[in-house]
């Protein structure tokens, strides 16, 4: 009969390498931090402690690394990232121009940006209409549409 403990090892190792591979897909440093856990799993296994005592080390060490390097670790793989949003984030209270008149169904707005886009006004807003050359204010992206709201003009 064959014991499935004398075979732990390969256990280990097989679950390093999914791990790892795991790893490289994400990239968070979560799934590397259970592979070295996992490799103190196979240290025991190979200095001849119990199954259980492997699983348990195996875990304090992979929820120590989790808790300890994996916020350091993904701060200096932060650092020095482009802090400018992009994509709609960019959007949002970016300024425009109306180019056709803004109705209950819809107009036409120029963004800062150069992009022009079909608008709406906001429910929150009282005024119905927005006239052509008039600014405005992009406070929602939804789908192909942007919610706008009109600028007040300061005075000078």
């Amino acid at each position: 009969m064959i014991d499935i403990t004398d075979y732990l090892w390969i256990i280990w190792l097989s679950f390093i390498v999914i791990c790892v591979i795991i790893e490289l897909l994400t990239l968070e440093f979560t799934f590397l931090m259970i592979a070295f856990g996992s490799i103190a799993g196979l240290g025991a296994e190979l200095l001849g402690w119990e199954w259980w005592v492997q699983i348990l080390l195996a875990a304090i060490v992979s929820v120590l690394l989790l808790f300890t390097i994996r916020p350091l670790l993904l701060k200096k793989l932060r650092t020095g990232e482009d802090p400018t949003p992009s994509n709609i984030a960019a959007l949002l209270g970016m300024r425009g121009r109306v180019v056709s008149p803004i109705v209950e169904t819809g107009g036409l707005v120029k963004l800062a940006n150069g992009e022009t886009w079909t608008a709406r006004i906001a429910s929150s807003t009282e005024q119905r209409t927005i006239e052509t050359g008039e600014d405005v204010l992009v406070t929602v992206v939804d789908g192909a549409t942007v919610v706008v709201v009109p600028v007040e003009r300061a005075t000078v």
